[in-house]
């Protein structure tokens, strides 16, 4: 009896883990496709003239810059 009951709490947790997993199927029918079609559409023209007024960086990025000098130590004979 105890084995039995041990064996309905253990199929007792695993299906609320898949159940929670699942979602339930509570949701509506097109609820994915509405918000797809509510989503701003891209203008081409826009996003091109956008980068091209952002500014030329007048000296190259260094991602490495705060862990090594910018310049190579200099050696003196």
């Amino acid at each position: 009896m105890r084995v039995l009951v041990i064996a309905a709490a253990v199929l007792a947790l695993t299906v609320g883990s898949a159940q929670a997993q699942m979602g339930g199927g509570r949701r509506q029918p097109n609820e994915r496709g509405a918000k797809a079609d509510n989503t701003p559409k891209v203008d081409e023209k826009a996003y091109k003239a956008a980068l091209e007024r952002i500014p030329e960086p007048k000296e190259k990025y260094d991602p490495w810059g705060g862990a090594r000098p910018s310049e190579p130590a200099k050696k003196s004979k």
